[in-house]
């Protein structure tokens, strides 16, 4: 199936002339390219800008994030969740600067860690014209309708369907200007409701607005039903200290230090809570307990952390809401 010349050209050109001016894009560092991928696999771009670029004050290059303490780099985390990315950062970076030069090679990266097919495909094009297309949710979106393909792309069969169309579009053009240019069309023109066709450039090349159903592509991928978790978490305080334990049980937040407590699943939401928190695929019901004064053990994994770094330890708002509840007068 191959793609024309002449509408990959308009794309090329349409991108040139209409991209936004995004701060990622003032660069072909890997480094910075890197970290706004990561920061936009789980967020708005409108939301990551501000915390892109304060991460960078912050972490200005490689050697400066892989020699920060992890808990400084989670608390500048903060706001965008799914802190285990966070964590998968500082590890990569740390065994990036071992390296003599950051890898070219898509099929390098993906040693790295926290570096799936995505991130490796486009830091490898975006930085260093690696002729690989990416395939992330505004790309599986334009592909589809260009196409009018009703593909399972969550499965692996779809997946590496979209992945062959996507190294197609990028043949002979720059391959990070042409992924980019995919990825702006399925954001600003090609959105999920109310595509804007008649803004689009290669529009006489899509099949499904020939037959007039642009919007019923992509197929939805079946959603899944949530886990529910109950936690009792337990506050113990000393001297404005307070008490932290690894999280070993439950699937979220995992290897993170929360507050000591019951954490089990459930079938059905328990018949009282303090409050709901959702992260992700899981549905937490907090049963908070009043602060207590004493330690619930002396366990070695316990550590004593003051009150004003809690954030920087673990700076979940899961922990925030609960310290906040038991708090109230």
């Amino acid at each position: 199936m191959l793609l024309q010349q002449a509408m990959k050209q308009k794309l090329f050109n349409w991108f040139q002339q209409y991209h936004r001016p995004l701060p990622w894009r003032q660069s072909r560092n890997p480094y910075t390219i890197w970290i706004s991928e990561v920061m936009l696999q789980q967020t708005t771009t409108s939301a990551v800008i501000p915390h892109f670029e304060r991460f960078l004050k912050l972490f200005p290059d490689l050697e400066t994030l892989a020699s920060s303490p992890l808990n400084r780099v989670l608390e500048a985390w903060s706001g965008l969740g799914y802190y285990r990315r966070a964590k998968l950062l500082h590890a990569a970076s740390q065994k990036l600067v071992s390296e003599s030069q950051f890898p070219r090679a898509h099929q390098e990266l993906l040693q790295l860690p926290g570096f799936g097919p995505y991130t490796a495909r486009s830091v490898a094009s975006l930085a260093f014209d690696e002729p690989v297309g990416v395939v992330d949710g505004n790309v599986i979106r334009l592909l589809c309708r260009l196409k009018n393909l009703s593909v399972l792309w969550w499965n692996q069969s779809g997946r590496s369907q979209l992945q062959h169309l996507s190294d197609q579009m990028v043949e002979g053009h720059p391959s990070g200007v042409m992924n980019q240019a995919m990825m702006e069309l399925g954001a600003t023109i090609c959105t999920p409701s109310s595509p804007k066709c008649l803004l689009c450039p290669i529009a006489k090349w899509c099949e499904s607005r020939q037959r007039g159903k642009p919007e019923s592509l992509p197929l939805q991928r079946p959603r899944r039903q949530p886990q529910i978790w109950i936690w009792t978490p337990q506050i113990h305080l000393d001297q404005g200290r307070v008490a932290l334990i690894e999280n070993v049980t439950a699937p979220f937040l995992k290897g993170t230090w929360i507050f000591p407590g019951k954490m089990r699943s459930s079938d059905s939401p328990p018949k009282w809570w303090t409050y709901r928190h959702r992260i992700t695929n899981y549905d937490i019901y907090v049963q908070s307990q009043k602060v207590q004064s004493q330690p619930p053990s002396r366990s070695k994994n316990l550590i004593w952390v003051p009150l004003k770094e809690l954030k920087q330890q673990s700076p979940s708002s899961l922990l925030q809401k609960a310290l906040h509840q038991v708090a109230k007068p």
